[in-house]
């Protein structure tokens, strides 16, 4: 039964409630020696607190996609079925386009909002080259299917979650599709193919979407096998003009790497409340050693460059929550980068969905400009921006002055 679903979410609140019923028709009725009648009462009052702390935990899982199922929750789940050494462009030396297409059965996902907009299909993906089996799950645009648009191809946006986090986190919690939806319909927002493959893929620690030889191969998982999946069974656009990364947290600092990484894989990329080094993320494996955290850290990538790459970052963030790695970003970009740093107002609701769901219509309305190369006009605000400096958040130009750049 998965975590997130409405199966266990009924569960839970059923045995909640006959958790606190019986103890008011029982706690009287209960006949034996005395012993006995106290140990059954504290058993139903133990049972009670478990029951209500379960829900709890239910609710907020729900709300944040944390864990999706128990193996992740208990830490038992290992996706990494080998991790040998790839080298510098994690490759192996393989010829990527010379593999054979890889053909997938795609099924109905279930879970919170996964029905909705269309649907959401999933599939199980064995890379061939990062030796990672993990789920990758795919929302098609309601252009995809439309006999007009037969012969296009469409450009794709590859979702990452934070950690813990699950994969369905941007359909469920953020609600990505069903945001997008009309304004992919109505022609505001350009139609993308969006894409969300598991990141967390060894237990109890945090990839940070890293290459570590013998360990992991997040990096070519993410930057090839799920990309040449997705191009081998839907028409999607190639890399680099058709592809984009989005994370939030943890998955904000991968998908500015990637694309800082990788800008021969990816065009522009969306990072919502992320960081620059991976020792932002305490259980990150890339936060180990210096090298490893140099490899990893966007803003080490960028600053080193000696021909400045053709990307685009939309990099946003509160006052020591994102916002100082995006300003050190803007501060060192030279074109063709081009980078737009945004202030959240502390107002807005934290390190939470509560931020980063706001922001899906603003954040996606500039990528579908970079990707089209109309890169003007104002865009649209989110909600909870209505009184927190608004010139400031639609230009990114709101102030770097005092901000103590975490690089």
């Amino acid at each position: 039964m998965s975590l997130t679903g409405t199966p266990f979410l009924f569960t839970s609140i059923i045995l909640a409630a006959v958790a606190l019923l019986l103890p008011l028709f029982l706690w009287s009725r209960i006949r034996g020696p005395v012993v006995v009648r106290h140990a059954v009462r504290v058993l139903m009052l133990l049972f009670a607190q478990v029951t209500a702390i379960t829900l709890v935990f239910v609710l907020v899982n729900n709300a944040n996609s944390l864990y999706d199922n128990w193996a992740d929750l208990l830490g038992t789940g290992n996706h990494v079925q080998q991790a040998a050494d790839l080298g510098k462009d994690g490759t192996g030396g393989i010829q990527i386009k010379a593999l054979p297409k890889v053909h997938q059965t795609f099924t109905q996902a279930d879970g919170p909002n996964m029905h909705a907009a269309g649907g959401v299909r999933v599939t199980q993906l064995k890379g061939r080259v990062s030796g990672v089996d993990a789920e990758v799950y795919v929302w098609l645009p309601p252009q995809y299917d439309d006999p007009a648009y037969k012969n296009k191809k469409f450009p794709v946006v590859e979702l990452l979650s934070g950690y813990p986090g699950s994969a369905k986190a941007w359909f469920g919690s953020m609600k990505v599709h069903k945001q997008l939806l009309p304004l992919m319909q109505s022609g505001q927002v350009t139609p993308f193919i969006l894409v969300a493959p598991r990141t967390n893929l060894i237990a109890k620690v945090d990839t940070g979407c890293a290459n570590i030889p013998g360990t992991v191969n997040a990096d070519s998982w993410l930057s090839i096998d799920v990309p040449k999946m997705v191009t081998d069974n839907f028409r999607a656009q190639s890399a680099p003009g058709g592809w984009a990364a989005a994370g939030y947290s943890a998955g904000a600092h991968c998908a500015a790497k990637l694309a800082v990484a990788h800008p021969d894989r990816y065009r522009a990329a969306i990072s919502l409340s992320g960081y620059n080094d991976p020792i932002g993320e305490r259980n990150s494996l890339a936060a180990q050693s210096i090298q490893l955290r140099r490899q990893n850290n966007p803003y080490y990538l960028l600053k080193h460059y000696r021909t400045p790459p053709r990307i685009s970052l939309y990099l946003s963030g509160e006052s020591g929550d994102g916002y100082q790695a995006a300003a050190a970003l803007a501060e060192i970009a030279r074109p063709p980068t081009a980078v737009r740093a945004v202030l959240i107002p502390r107002s807005a609701g934290g390190h939470s969905m509560a931020v980063w769901r706001p922001q899906i219509p603003t954040a996606f309305t500039w990528l579908s400009r970079q990707m089209t190369g109309q890169a003007t006009g104002a865009l649209p605000q989110p909600h909870w921006s209505a009184g927190s400096r608004r010139a400031a958040l639609a230009s990114g130009s709101a102030s770097r002055a005092g901000a103590t750049r975490k690089r």
